[in-house]
This record gives structure tokens, C-alpha cells and sequence, in this order.
């Protein structure tokens, strides 16, 4: 009988990106390899917890949440977030960052400093530099002194990053627009004294995610389901999203959609889960 595993998400490290099992295992991913699971057919989909507890329902949790969370588990999760900004007790020095996306797409962001870049490969940031370090509240002071200055956001949604992963200008345009935001990040008045401020060095994460000659995303999974296959061939990972070359063209997965399934692996075939088509009308992208 082939073993079943949950998965508990994406992470990634010097060595690349690595999916995630209950129990401690875990899965590298290359790119040019094959992707191929099974979700367990006549299963649900169970809520994941919060702060790495299992939530104590096991409740059932919709397809197409990214959380895969239950109303009390994503509240207990959110008490105890920094993004949220409910923490104000952390004292572990935080970085600010500015963070690229594609032309246009900048945001400001904190992350802890013992995190290193981990924060930016989670969220598919094709490059970034830092902008200074402090303490927590310091930094989430200085995160909304810049965002406001700068007008830029402090979130970008996935479906503007996947909509131009393919179209990506060079490296250098691409330092060029995070330098000019820099220059002008550093000389804001405002800035708090207990803040250092850090000199720009771009860091570039294209060859990381295997952006050069990416393919243009024909479609984008909205969810699984029981007895669901997923399959196809690993052609780059940027933050969450898998994008998978498949018998229905160039189409992403966001990893964050496998939570709290149970998995199987699967021979390869056809991917039968529901998948939109990209420009199709009729569905929100805000979703993911």
C-alpha cells in the first residue's frame, strides 16, 4: 500500500527549494525533474494548526485558501505575527529591505536578521538589498516612513508577480531601479538614530529561481481535490510557485495549495486538477 504524506509547505535554503512532510521529511526540487503526486482520493483537507500545534478540530478547510486554516487556528496564528504587527516584544534585531519584483513592483518589507534571505525566497523576490537594521519597532517605524515616502507597498499579490516572471528586463535594469530607491530611501529625514543604515548591495535572484527564458504561464491551479493528479516537469520555483511544464502547457502551482492534503506519489499522467487559464475572465487573482 503506498504511504500517504501531508505536507506542510516550501521552504528554502542555500541548497535550493525543499517541499516540507509531517514527520520531518523532505523533498529537493530541481529544475528540469519531474513533479508528480496524487492527492488521496475520498480525503479532505484538514487545517494545518497555528504556531505549530495542531489545530484540535481537524477541521476541514477550503481548497483554494493558501492559509489552510480554520477561522480560530488563522486568528491564533495572526496574534502571534510580526507581519500582523501584534508582536512588539521580539528583541531580535530586524532588517528593512526593498525587495523587486518586475518593472514597477517594488515593496518594503522587515524580516529578522538571523533569517538572512530566507524571507525574500519566500516571497519571490527576483532581487533585493538592504536598507538598514535595528529593533523590531524601529524597524516597522522605518518600514512606514519609506512606504509612504517612496509610495511603495508593503505587499504585492502573486498573481502580478507570476504575470511577469516570463518578461523579466536584465539583472543590471533591474539593480538600476532598486539603487535609485535606495539613494532616495537613505537620505529621507526621519529616519530613527537607532537605525544603521546598510550601503546598497543588490542581491539578484533570477539564477536562483531559474527565471532566464522562462516560459509565459499558460494557466494556474485554484486548487486540488481528492483523487487529483498533479504533473509535470520543474522549469523554475519562485517564492511558493512551481512553474511546471504539463500536457496543458507552462502552468503554475502555488505549494501553499498542498497544505493539509494527503499525498501520494504518482507515476506522471495528466494533471487533472482544476486549473484557470491565464487571462481567463470570471475568477479573482487576489486569491493568491
Amino acid at each position: 500500500m503506498t504511504r500517504a504524506w501531508r505536507c506542510t509547505g516550501l521552504s528554502w535554503s542555500g541548497g535550493g527549494p525543499t517541499l516540507r512532510w509531517e514527520g520531518g521529511r523532505h523533498s529537493g526540487l530541481q529544475r528540469g525533474r519531474g513533479v508528480a503526486f496524487a492527492v488521496v482520493a475520498g480525503g479532505a483537507r484538514k487545517c494545518v494548526g497555528a504556531r505549530g500545534h495542531e489545530c484540535p478540530l481537524r477541521a476541514e478547510v477550503s481548497g483554494r485558501s493558501t492559509g489552510a486554516r480554520c477561522e480560530e487556528c488563522a486568528r491564533l496564528d495572526r496574534a502571534h505575527s510580526v507581519a500582523a504587527d501584534t508582536v512588539a516584544d521580539d528583541p531580535r534585531p530586524y532588517r528593512v529591505y526593498l525587495a523587486w519584483f518586475g518593472s514597477g513592483m517594488v515593496k518594503v518589507g522587515i524580516t529578522a536578521a538571523e533569517r538572512g534571505p530566507a524571507r525574500l525566497l519566500e516571497q519571490g523576490a527576483v532581487s533585493f538589498s538592504w536598507l538598514g537594521q535595528g529593533p523590531l519597532m524601529v524597524a516597522r517605524r522605518t518600514e512606514e516612513l519609506l512606504r509612504a515616502a517612496l509610495g511603495v507597498p508593503d505587499r504585492i499579490p502573486y498573481a502580478d508577480k507570476r504575470a511577469v516572471r516570463a518578461a523579466l528586463p536584465p539583472a543590471g535594469e533591474r539593480a538600476a531601479e532598486l539603487a535609485e530607491l535606495h539613494a532616495r530611501a537613505v537620505t529621507l529625514a526621519g529616519w530613527p538614530d537607532s537605525l544603521e543604515r546598510s550601503p546598497f548591495r543588490p542581491v539578484d535572484h533570477g539564477a536562483v529561481f531559474g527565471l532566464e527564458g522562462l516560459r509565459r504561464v499558460d494557466g494556474v491551479v485554484t486548487e486540488l481535490v481528492a483523487g487529483g493528479v498533479v504533473s509535470g516537469d520543474l522549469l523554475a520555483a519562485a517564492g511558493p510557485d512551481l512553474h511546471l511544464a504539463t500536457g496543458r502547457g507552462a502552468v503554475v502551482l502555488d505549494t501553499r495549495l498542498m497544505t493539509g492534503w494527503e499525498l501520494t506519489g504518482a507515476a506522471g499522467g495528466e494533471l487533472t486538477v482544476p486549473v484557470r487559464e491565464v487571462g481567463e475572465a470570471g475568477v479573482q487573482d487576489g486569491l493568491f
